[in-house]
């Protein structure tokens, strides 16, 4: 049993714990509410670097699996939660949620998505979802004071557990009909023997489950209300580092144990793919609030990954990797300018509190700018390049009437997306915000520069998620 390979998860689980007995232990927890987010903050950096140097292998009696695509999604997703933490370091302050329980649930949230990663066992990807989700579910409702919050944590936590029980049940079905757990087994029993409509139909129901973690239509219904209700910092986590993890597990379910099915599951992935596109496009245009647009923007950018999985390629696989890189980078920015959205202490989530922000501040206006034009695909920005890649791997598999969707679905998106930039630059001023975080500033700026120079990290980052591919559907561990 070769435990040292999850030593990064280890080590996060326990930092999480640390900190959570220095909080508990304090006369004041909101005194403790810094030194917490600055051990978190170091404990996902530490586990970081942990994950670049850990070994390639599979141990703890072959549930585990660590390949260069699980270290590629743990990193993805490690940057995610910090970035979300950074957002969250002071203007949760500033909002009255300096508890020190924030930090530590994001912590054990990535520990999940960290778990979810490396699972080569259907235990495995069951307790990383849940670990995670557990976490997410208290993160919504933190704010306990505020009717929108306790209303997002409680409808998340509602939907989250029917689409939990439909994945166990179909986990079930799985198990039922290939006779084992370990990814492995089950490839080597469907490659093996005659597909049964009762695996199909587990199939089926696992891909249900994960799909609502994305929140891809038809299972999106609680992203709108979810996004609106919760603190735009829980919603700059939510939006970013658990979708990675989602698609962490999808993409190696359905290439490794499920890859037998795939002209079955195909077909499901582009519906699902065409119906977020479109819903998320047509949705957004009436929104005015800036919280719901994210939502729908973010149901219609997983569709965009969900063209990559559709490939079934190594191209497409790449492709979906690089987009999720990009899209974690550019929403971090995003929700960094919203959060900084106050005026007199009070959050402002209506686009038309924009208005004139080019004139009030100039700075805020240009990054928000840059990530509105980099989710609406414009060249040489970040969001550019991902859709590109998605939109080349699904015309060189012959998914024509997806690619096409896609190119139509976001030219209608970027509708809703220039009209921010257009409210903020030709809009009469409205009343200035308030002083920005400094963290927040950080993060923005941090974003933006990724956002904006992303041509210069392409290669790279290009290379990483080939490798990461490479590693997946050659069944290797290199």
């Amino acid at each position: 049993m070769n435990w040292t390979l999850a030593v990064p998860e280890l080590v996060l689980v326990l930092c999480g714990l640390a900190t959570l007995t220095i909080g508990v232990l304090g006369d004041k927890a909101k005194s403790h509410a810094g030194l917490a987010t600055w051990l978190s903050i170091a404990s996902l950096l530490f586990a970081g670097v942990l994950v670049l140097l850990s070994p390639s292998g599979i141990g703890l009696g072959g549930v585990f699996i660590n390949d260069a695509f699980a270290r590629f999604m743990k990193i993805v997703a490690i940057g995610g939660a910090i970035l979300a933490m950074a957002v969250g370091f002071d203007s949760n302050r500033r909002a009255g949620l300096r508890h020190f329980e924030f930090p530590v649930l994001m912590v054990f949230s990535t520990a999940g998505m960290m778990v979810m990663a490396s699972s080569a066992n259907l235990m495995t990807l069951y307790i990383g979802l849940e670990l995670q989700s557990f976490a997410l579910y208290v993160l919504c409702a933190i704010d306990r004071d505020r009717l929108g919050s306790s209303e997002a944590g409680l409808k998340y936590f509602v939907l989250g557990s029917l689409a939990s029980g439909l994945l166990l049940y179909g986990l079930s079905l799985v198990y039922g009909f290939s006779g084992s757990l370990d990814y492995a087994a089950i490839a080597t029993a469907l490659h093996a023997g005659a597909i049964s409509p009762g695996l199909l139909v587990g199939m089926v129901f696992v891909v249900v489950g994960l799909v609502f973690k994305l929140s891809a239509v038809p299972f999106h219904m609680w992203t709108p209300d979810v996004y609106e209700g919760a603190p735009a910092s829980v919603t700059a986590f939510l939006a970013g580092a658990p979708k990675v993890a989602a698609f962490a597990l999808l993409i190696r379910v359905l290439l490794g144990p499920l890859g037998a099915l795939a002209h079955q599951w195909q077909l499901l992935i582009e519906i699902v793919a065409v119906c977020s596109m479109v819903l998320g496009s047509l949705a957004a245009i009436a929104q005015t609030d800036i919280k719901r647009l994210m939502a729908y923007s973010s149901i219609g950018h997983m569709g965009y990954a969900l063209m990559g999985i559709a490939a079934g390629n190594e191209a497409g696989t790449t492709a979906t990797l690089v987009y999720l890189f990009t899209y974690v980078v550019m929403n971090a920015g995003a929700f960094a300018c919203i959060v900084a959205m106050r005026r007199r202490g009070e959050a402002q989530t209506d686009i038309a509190a924009l208005a004139g922000l080019g004139r009030r501040d100039p700075a805020l206006a240009m990054g928000m700018a840059i990530f509105m034009f980099s989710m609406a695909g414009v060249p040489p920005l970040a969001g550019f390049f991902g859709k590109l890649l998605v939109f080349v791997a699904a015309v060189k598999s012959g998914l024509w009437v997806l690619a096409g969707v896609g190119i139509v679905t976001s030219v209608i998106g970027a509708f809703y997306y220039l009209r921010v930039v257009r409210v903020m630059y030709f809009d009469t001023p409205a009343e200035a915000f308030d002083a920005r975080a400094r963290s927040t500033s950080a993060v923005a700026l941090v974003s933006g520069l990724a956002t904006a120079g992303f041509v210069l990290i392409w290669a790279p980052v290009m290379a990483a998620a080939a490798l990461a591919a490479r590693s997946l559907l050659a069944g290797t561990v290199g």
